[in-house]
């Protein structure tokens, strides 16, 4: 939930909490609690004052609710700066170019929630580079997002791109660009002797109605379908996404 009036974010759930506290305590300009957590946040408090922030205990959770916009707070709510994201520039562009690496490219992923569950696995596989879209129907990072990627935020770097087709064809150029798509003629496994050669690849996960889009489909060079055992089409975006990253790190 967005506090508008000091532009600020609302962090909550304990996992992403902590992370936010251990890695970028600096970040955290107000810090709200139950009795319950109290102990725990005990070295997050310490470094909040001496970064000048503000810390509390409340008297009641439904103050928590209030502060983050959701029941799911887990007892503890950070106010953190509502900042924009860096973007995947040119001098973005030369850095792929010089230090090759997986890159997970998002195309209009809708849900918050999708989007915190990937960013977890990401984090959970090493894969620390994301790029969204700013273009309309991609969402943004949220309370949502922080709370389901329980900390993963804080090992990954979300960049931001005008454009997704420019920023594939400009990263393709170094790269191979993999898609993930119902109508791919290739398997995940087919993915790892190109991956090697190139020492990383842009990974492309769509919308999850729609798939990728046509613009983004005609940038990749190779198309990859997940198949199952049953006539159901496909899985979660974010389920995915797991099994394709395990495949490219493993």
């Amino acid at each position: 939930m967005k506090n508008k009036q000091f532009n600020e974010l609302a962090v909550c759930g304990l996992e992403a909490v902590l992370a936010l506290g251990e890695k970028n305590p600096g970040k955290i300009r107000r810090l709200y609690f139950t009795k319950e957590r109290a102990k725990i946040l005990g070295k997050i408090c310490k470094s909040i004052a001496a970064n000048h922030g503000i810390y509390n205990m409340v008297k009641e959770p439904e103050e928590l609710q209030k502060l983050s916009g959701t029941p799911h707070h887990q007892g503890v709510v950070a106010m953190i700066r509502q900042e924009t994201l860096p973007q995947a520039d040119k001098d973005y562009i030369e850095n792929i170019r010089n230090f090759p690496r997986i890159i997970l490219v998002l195309d209009r992923i809708s849900n918050a929630n999708n989007l915190g569950a990937i960013i977890r696995s990401a984090a959970f596989f090493g894969i620390k580079d994301i790029i969204i879209s700013n273009e309309d129907g991609q969402s943004p990072v949220s309370t949502s997002t922080y709370r389901i990627a329980k900390g993963g935020m804080e090992y990954v770097s979300v960049k931001s791109v005008f454009s997704i087709p420019w920023f594939l064809e400009q990263a393709g150029k170094n790269l191979p660009v993999i898609g993930t798509d119902l109508r791919g003629k290739d398997t995940p496994l087919d993915m790892k002797n190109i991956v090697s050669k190139f020492r990383g690849c842009v990974l492309v996960l769509g919308n999850e109605e729609n798939g990728i889009s046509q613009d983004v489909r005609s940038t990749c060079s190779m198309l990859v379908k997940i198949t199952g055992k049953t006539d159901m089409e496909s899985l979660n975006v974010a389920q995915a996404a797991s099994i394709l990253m395990y495949i490219l790190t493993a």
